[in-house]
């Protein structure tokens, strides 16, 4: 439903009374607008777009391949054979390469350690939620 207007009897335009003729009716936006631009200041300045999800993955997947190519570099620079034992296997492989396969084994203990502290914490959470309900 619309508030009531207080119209001029002889006006004839159908605005309510207080507005400009001609029919323009202001913007309701309160921010004040920059010149010519029709955007409000406070966007025009960088203030008005918050961080988004969609933001921090482009971010992301530029870091990432920012990354792999370095790694791609030192793989290349590091293509000295070296020998890698491990029990009674025995390998020829790039340094770099070897040193790619450590960080990754590096990584996955990391994430497995996380992973089961991880459960830990929930298993606790879950106990302590029945208690007390």
């Amino acid at each position: 439903m619309l508030p009531p207007t207080d119209e001029t009897p002889n006006s004839g335009s159908g605005l309510p009374t207080g507005h400009p003729p001609g029919g323009e009716v202001p913007s309701s936006d309160p921010r004040p607008h920059d010149a010519g631009s029709g955007v409000p200041s406070d966007v025009a300045r960088g203030k008005g777009i918050k961080h988004t999800r969609t933001g921090a993955t482009w971010t992301g997947l530029v870091i990432g391949i920012l990354v792999l190519v370095l790694l791609l570099v030192f793989i290349l620079q590091n293509l000295d054979s070296v020998v890698l034992e491990l029990l009674v296997w025995e390998f020829t492989v790039p340094l770099g390469v070897t040193l790619l396969f450590a960080a990754i084994a590096g990584a996955v203990i990391m994430a497995l350690v996380g992973g089961v502290r991880i459960l830990q914490i929930r298993r606790a959470a879950n106990r302590q939620r029945k208690l007390t309900t």
